[in-house]
């Protein structure tokens, strides 16, 4: 056997031996590799994953928006023709309100120019019951004025106009039925109804006309009411110790009326 044999096998084995560890390298090398670009694509789909659902959402949320503005505009378009078929209602009520005031006024100044029928002098002094006796004259009602369906007719189509909410076309026959009528026994209600037709625009005209009902009807139904409002309104602007004298004299003036009680119950409220 040459000598050189042994070196020759012993330089193989090591060749070999270094051929195996490159080999093994490249091989950790490659599963490093595709460690990481296994970790880089779970990364890039859960990006991805996460654009996709937000895009979702956003489309979602733009889809919701949309049907919302649909229906906003549909709703608003509605609410609209509500609100004009509404004015045209109250401007039809109240032409028509005004024109039955207008008839009504004339009616009852057309009777009021009619002449008045003669007495006959000689049944006015001997009478039914023998001289002396009382002669009859045209009827009356309650108030004094002439009877007839004028009064109450135009209260009641004020009153109408107020519980329809057209104040001011009910405050004018209000006034109207005070000025014909100043002494009827509806008089009193048609006054508070004036003050009523002020409470939500003007506190100090309401007040002013509650308190003409006080001064003009003390014993009326509608005194404790209209000195009640006035204790309201000056509780409302923050006066306390006028709303409570206002309220005291309700409890002590009118200890009967529907009004004494919850005068008390603000009494208690606001500290006597």
């Amino acid at each position: 056997m040459p000598r050189s044999l042994p070196y020759v096998v012993t330089l193989g084995l090591a060749a070999g031996c270094a051929l195996k560890g490159d080999v093994r390298r490249v091989e950790l090398q490659v599963a490093v590799l595709q460690a990481e670009r296994a970790r880089a694509d779970s990364e890039r789909a859960a990006q991805i994953d996460s654009l996709r659902r937000l895009t979702l959402a956003v489309q979602q949320a733009l889809t919701a928006q949309q049907a919302y503005l649909v229906q906003l505009r549909g709703d608003m378009k509605t609410d609209l023709l509500a609100v004009q078929q509404q004015l045209l209602t109250v401007s039809e009520l109240t032409g028509l309100s005004q024109q039955r005031l207008t008839e009504l006024r004339a009616k009852i100044e057309e009777q009021a120019r009619q002449p008045v029928p003669v007495v006959d002098t000689t049944r006015a002094a001997t009478g039914p019951g023998g001289p002396g006796g009382a002669a009859p004259g045209p009827p009356v009602g309650p108030s004094g004025n002439p009877a007839g369906p004028g009064p109450d007719q135009m209260f009641d189509l004020s009153l109408q106009q107020f519980r329809r909410g057209s104040l001011k076309t009910a405050r004018l026959g209000f006034r109207e039925f005070l000025r014909v009528f100043p002494t009827h026994e509806r008089a009193p209600d048609a006054l508070f109804y004036v003050g009523e037709t002020f409470a939500g625009e003007s506190a100090d005209s309401a007040a002013a006309v509650y308190q003409q009902v006080v001064k003009t009807f003390p014993t009326s139904s509608r005194a404790p009411a209209a000195l009640y409002k006035l204790g309201l309104l000056a509780e409302q602007r923050g006066d306390k110790a006028t709303a409570r004298a206002y309220y005291r004299r309700v409890a002590t003036t009118y200890p009967r009326s529907d009004e004494a009680n919850l005068a008390r119950d603000k009494l208690q409220r606001l500290g006597r």
